[in-house]
């Protein structure tokens, strides 16, 4: 029963099933699925809810240095925070792939309210190597 609160939504991306209706995602994955889309989408992107998303496209061409990595996960806590209500942030690092420098790895680390589920996600985020500041 407390799953039933998480919800069911569209699958993303969206795709269709074996009787070619819209996938749909229920519970824990469509919260995944949730922070996904949230921080995949810029602010301004969607015309009829301009504030909602997350400031980190403001970072594509930034250095990769740790201020910009800070400033991003700064970003990713007050999105998550504001447009996802079925979870608790337990935590948001940013790394630098090890193979790809234009590579940031965010790390983000969320309990689901209603079933005390802990999950990781890690985004990936591509930023061009800027010039040190």
């Amino acid at each position: 029963m407390a799953k039933e609160f998480l919800g069911t939504g569209w699958k993303f991306p969206v795709q269709l099933n074996e009787q070619h209706e819209i996938a749909m995602s229920s519970h824990e994955q469509d919260v995944q699925e949730a922070i996904w889309i949230i921080l995949s989408t810029a602010p301004g992107e969607r015309i009829m809810l301009p504030e909602f998303g997350c400031g980190i496209h403001e970072f594509v061409f930034a250095p990769n240095n740790t201020r910009t990595a800070g400033l991003i996960a700064y970003h990713v806590e007050q999105a998550l925070n504001r447009w996802e209500p079925r979870i608790d942030l337990m935590g948001v690092d940013v790394r630098q792939d090890q193979t790809n420098p234009s590579l940031l790895l965010i790390e983000i680390r969320y309990r689901v309210r209603t079933t005390d589920s802990r999950f990781n996600l890690v985004y990936p985020f591509y930023i061009e190597r800027g010039e040190a500041a």
